[in-house]
């Protein structure tokens, strides 16, 4: 068997964990072993968050629905089930966007429901 020299491999795996964990504190951004373990985690962490951010993005749409549904003398779970009653389909992210951008639209959909 000839004899492997895995020099520049190595190198360039060295370099991408370097590069990959640029900006982070103390040794992680240094040695080899800290990156790695830095680099895994971070990962799993951004993986993580991307699930929150539905969840997040979801509260923010029913508390902005809800506040403004409140002005009209409605709350939200109720105006939620009469959506559902009378088949209107309009999700949550467009019924927020109605809310904050256009009223007088957002005024019909409620009128609609009633």
């Amino acid at each position: 068997m000839p004899r492997v020299k895995r020099a520049v491999i190595h190198l360039k795996k060295r370099r991408t964990i370097r590069a990959a964990t640029k900006g982070y504190r103390w040794g992680r951004k240094k040695t080899i072993r800290l990156g790695k373990t830095a680099m895994l985690k971070a990962g799993v962490n951004a993986y993580v968050d991307r699930k929150k951010k539905k969840t997040n993005m979801r509260q923010l749409w029913q508390i902005r629905i809800n506040a403004a549904l409140r002005e009209k003398g409605l709350s939200y779970s109720k105006f939620m089930g009469a959506m559902r009653k009378n088949k209107i389909e309009l999700d949550r992210k467009v019924l927020a966007d109605l809310a904050l951008n256009n009223p007088k639209v957002f005024e019909k959909v409620i009128e609609s429901v009633k």
